[in-house]
C-alpha cells in the first residue's frame, strides 16, 4: 500500500461531496416545479371557436425526468459511499502501519478527519504544548513530503 491510497480517499471524499451537492440541487428543482403548480392556459375551441376551455395540467415529462436522476444520483451516492467505507479502511490500515505515532496523528487528522495543516498544527500544538518547536503549516507540510519522499 503506498500514498495512492491516501489521494484516492481525499478525491473521493471531494467526489461524494460534489454529488451530495447534485442532489441538493436537484431536489430543489423537483420542489420548485411542485411548488408551482400546475400550468394554466386558455383555449378557444367548439361551437365554432367561441367557448373558451381552461386547461390545467402538470409538467410531468420534465417532473419525470428530474425524480428519475435524482434516484439514480442517489444510487450513486450510496455506491460512492460503501466505496469510501472501503478506502477509508484501507487508508486506516494504511496510517497504522507507520511506525512513528507522531506522524500517524498528523496523518490521521489531515487525511482522515479532513484538517487543513493550519488545523493540524493548532491541534497538535494543543496535544503537545511542550514541545520546543511549534508546529505550523509548513513544517507539516514538509514532514509529509519526507515521509513520502523517504517512503516511495
Amino acid at each position: 500500500m503506498d500514498k495512492n491510497v491516501l489521494i484516492q480517499y481525499c478525491d473521493m471524499k471531494e467526489e461524494i461531496k460534489d454529488l451530495r451537492r447534485r442532489i441538493t440541487e436537484t431536489e430543489k428543482q423537483i420542489w420548485k416545479i411542485a411548488e408551482e403548480g400546475t400550468v394554466k392556459d386558455t383555449v378557444s375551441g367548439g361551437m365554432g371557436g367561441i367557448q373558451h376551455f381552461v386547461v390545467e395540467g402538470m409538467p410531468v415529462p420534465e417532473l419525470s425526468r428530474k425524480k428519475l436522476l435524482l434516484n439514480k444520483r442517489k444510487a450513486m451516492l450510496i455506491k460512492k459511499e460503501n466505496e469510501l467505507l472501503e478506502l477509508t479502511n484501507q487508508v486506516e490500515q494504511y496510517i497504522s502501519s507507520i511506525e512513528k505515532s507522531e506522524l500517524r496523528t498528523i496523518f490521521r487528522l489531515y487525511y482522515i478527519d479532513g484538517m487543513t495543516w493550519t488545523q493540524v498544527a493548532h491541534r497538535m500544538n494543543a496535544m503537545h504544548p511542550k514541545r520546543k518547536i511549534a508546529y505550523n503549516e509548513k513544517n507539516l507540510q514538509k514532514r509529509n513530503e519526507r515521509f513520502f519522499a523517504e517512503n516511495e
